[in-house]
């Protein structure tokens, strides 16, 4: 099929509730609305209010009710209207949902998924268009993953759904209504594994979420140039698959780092000094980071000089080719 990633998330996810009842939607406006993105549009017709339920503005509230629907053995998706809006939920998520099952030593699951549209390129005003990652890649725990195609979507929250962990599902609301092939008799890559998406000899390219369309622009712009670019696209921010991006950086020997988030102390840092710890007898140039910086995400109309971009991407590439 072809279908937008909003598409492939509601298709996803439909499948999910039909292949176990115990898969529960909630979150703000999720049923009759079907969810400030529409991404949920549908489901409570089909499966009724007592598995697609809309829940109190209050996030808090929400991955705090999901805990508890957790410990009597079902297994929530809990969607956060923006990305900005999770900051009330960080102690459930951080000190109990992420926590729970090692002080349990094991015994008690949290197969909670968290959605969250995350990203800018949309235009939108403060608290719609940040990139969290960096705290909850932080926290010991939890599984982060962010799928970048809607073929990825619709397999990624199929597998997020019937895992026993607690995984915060981020899904790049500007790449919603990208429009792409899903096949689905075809599971592909695990959960956690990142992917060559293309292969190249000169340098690697490494993002998730949106950021994976610009890396492949950027590819097909240096190969006009006559520079080969190996794009690797991450789809898993914790746990990180080191296996794919150092055997990448080791056959290149360069690679730049991308992602909307800020830099300091952020998931691309962790990548970068990874890379450099294990891989730095096979690196020609020191790995370059590519971020927003490190200010709060700024109006709608300066968003484009704070994102990273085909030209700023482009410069880091010269750049690790010179050296």
């Amino acid at each position: 099929m072809n279908l937008t990633m909003a598409k492939a998330l509601n298709e996803g996810m439909r499948r999910a509730m039909g292949a176990d009842e115990k898969v529960l939607v909630m979150g703000e406006e999720v049923g009759q609305l079907g969810g400030v993105f529409r991404i949920t549009e549908g489901l409570m017709s089909e499966f009724g209010p007592a598995r697609v339920f809309d829940t109190p503005l209050a996030e808090s509230g929400i991955v705090g009710t999901a805990i508890g629907l957790a410990m009597r053995g079902y297994r929530p998706i809990c969607e956060i209207q923006f990305d900005g809006f999770v900051y009330p939920a960080f102690d459930q998520i951080t000190t109990q949902l992420a926590k729970l099952t090692y002080r349990h030593e094991g015994s008690l699951q949290m197969p909670v998924v968290i959605r969250i549209p995350y990203g800018g390129h949309i235009g939108a005003v403060e608290h719609h268009q940040e990139s969290p990652e960096a705290y909850f890649a932080h926290t010991a725990g939890l599984r982060i993953v962010s799928p970048a195609t809607p073929h990825d979507a619709y397999w990624m929250i199929q597998k997020v759904a019937a895992q026993p962990d607690p995984v915060i599902f981020l899904e790049p609301k500007s790449r919603y209504w990208q429009k792409g092939d899903v096949d689905t008799d075809n599971p592909g890559p695990e959960l956690h594994q990142a992917v060559v998406v293309k292969p190249g000899t000169d340098l690697t390219l490494i993002g998730h979420g949106a950021i994976v369309s610009m890396l492949l622009q950027v590819a097909e712009v240096a190969e006009q140039e006559g520079t080969s670019i190996e794009v690797v696209d991450l789809r898993s921010l914790s746990p990180i698959d080191w296996d794919v991006l150092l055997g990448s950086v080791q056959s290149t020997g360069r690679a730049v780092v991308v992602q909307e988030a800020s830099q300091n102390v952020s998931v691309g840092s962790e990548i970068a000094a990874t890379l450099t710890e294990r891989s730095f007898y096979s690196l020609e140039a020191p790995v370059i980071r590519v971020s927003g910086f490190d200010i709060p995400f700024p109006p709608a109309q300066f968003e484009a000089a704070h994102l990273p971009s085909v030209d700023r991407i482009l410069d880091a590439v010269d750049r690790a080719l010179a050296y």
